[in-house]
């Protein structure tokens, strides 16, 4: 390799039609490249040719027969990018826009994201372009039982333990895990996310948001800047956005924002635990939109996303791509004074850049969204250990893992008066899983 520049070129020629992998390696690049070009350990072995390519990819059909008899036919993935440190790991994603770009560049990310957690977990991801939105429970068994015939030639619990991801849930993990376990004769600990009455483990769906708010908690107390009163814009209103916000009214921030497809409510007010509850119910029972809160609580409701408001803090819970270019430059205009992704890589490059430029705390979701694949993590050894942990020692073992992830990101990101935490996350998650693979002989 005889520039990063050069090396990038290369991949993108490799790969001209995977733009949401590219965008992962491209980041990735900007600040691990130019660390490998002046290690003698690192920069003689290919490393980097090695690891942005997938050990394995395994693409299938899944056919499923709807409830009026006829047959469907999707595609399902798995992509096995590295498993250096530990088996595979990273969730199933089930939505029409799953394709292999989509999972190649989540699988690269979970690689670092998964490293930076101190536990052993290689990196991978996969799902399929089936929307579960819509579907019976009935329907949804039958897709989830094929789905699984042919994934299950693929994982275990020493090989490959995916979890959830956007579309798949409890239900639909247990209606995997069953057929799984009918398919194998094996109760074993090959998916993660599972019910906490057969093998799951507490605080869970929690976990992303919860990890979030430590992180940026860390991270703010590292520069001498307290949460309390910090006004907070807060995008998506799943799981992660959810619990994200409580936990940061929990620390005496005032939340103002929660948003979906539809827009997004501001409520200058605060949302408070009485308003969350009903958030809360309106999205897991329900399946109604944010724009029900505006009319609960007497708020305005707007198209678009959150990040023109007037805010201290923002954190992109919702999608990938979702905060651009334009976006930072508002938020910085109104005097934004951090950034945490809980969602994956919503942030574009070009954003990312601005933040970086001016100096913005801005934490990337390799590191600030590791709280979920964490205690997925402590599931895997709650299962191996055939026990179970009690809320406060999972929530424990959280909140220091998420305070070493940010120990990391600032041994290996701070030059003088800056951290940049893009820099951190990468260079500390690539040297654990390069150390690994050059101990096994570079595989």
């Amino acid at each position: 390799m005889s520039s990063s520049k050069n090396f990038l070129i290369k991949v993108q020629n490799k790969h001209s039609h995977e733009s949401e992998f590219l965008q992962a390696v491209e980041e990735f690049l900007d600040s691990v490249a130019p660390f490998v070009l002046v290690s003698d350990k690192y920069k003689s072995r290919n490393l980097l040719e090695k690891i942005v390519e997938p050990e394995r990819v395994i693409i299938f059909r899944v056919p499923w027969l709807d409830d009026n008899g006829d047959e469907k036919i999707n595609i399902g993935y798995r992509v096995q990018f590295n498993s250096a440190i530990g088996p595979y790991k990273g969730g199933l994603r089930f939505h029409p826009s799953v394709n292999l770009s989509i999972l190649k560049f989540l699988g690269f990310e979970q690689i670092f994201k998964n490293a930076l957690t101190g536990l052993p977990m290689g990196g991978g991801k996969g799902g399929s372009d089936f929307d579960p939105k819509g579907k019976s429970d009935n329907e949804v068994m039958r897709f989830c039982q094929s789905f699984m015939l042919e994934l299950s030639k693929h994982i275990g619990s020493n090989t490959d333990v995916p979890a959830g991801d956007i579309g798949v849930g409890a239900r639909e993990i247990g209606y995997m895990f069953g057929q799984y376990k009918r398919i194998k004769n094996n109760f074993t600990g090959v998916l993660t996310g599972k019910s906490f009455n057969w093998g799951g483990s507490l605080i869970r769906p929690e976990a992303t948001g919860y990890g979030l708010v430590y992180f940026l908690n860390e991270m703010l107390s590292f520069h001498d800047i307290s949460m309390k009163n910090k006004k907070i814009a807060i995008s998506g209103s799943g799981n992660v956005a959810q619990f994200a916000c409580q936990k940061a009214i929990e620390l005496g921030a005032k939340v103002v924002s929660l948003s979906d497809s539809s827009g997004y409510i501001y409520d200058p007010l605060g949302i408070d635990d009485a308003k969350l509850k009903y958030v809360i119910d309106l999205k897991t029972i329900r399946r109604g939109r944010i724009s029900e809160y505006a009319d609960q609580f007497n708020c305005e409701f707007f198209e678009g996303t959150p990040w023109g408001l007037d805010c201290d803090i923002a954190l992109p819970c919702a999608t990938q791509n979702e905060l651009n270019e334009h976006d930072a430059k508002k938020l910085i205009q109104n005097n934004c004074i951090a950034i945490a992704e809980g969602a994956n890589m919503p942030c574009t490059n070009e954003a990312i850049s601005i933040f970086n430029s001016n100096k913005i705390l801005f934490a990337p979701g390799k590191a600030s969204n590791a709280g979920g694949v964490a205690v997925s993590g402590l599931e895997m050894s709650q299962n191996s250990l055939r026990m179970n942990w009690s809320k406060e020692e999972v929530d424990t073992k959280l909140s220091n893992i998420m305070k070493n992830i940010h120990r990391l990101c600032v041994e290996h990101g701070k030059s003088n008066d800056y951290v940049d935490y893009v820099k951190g996350a990468n260079i500390a998650g690539f040297i654990k899983v390069a150390d690994a693979m050059i101990d096994q002989g570079a595989v």
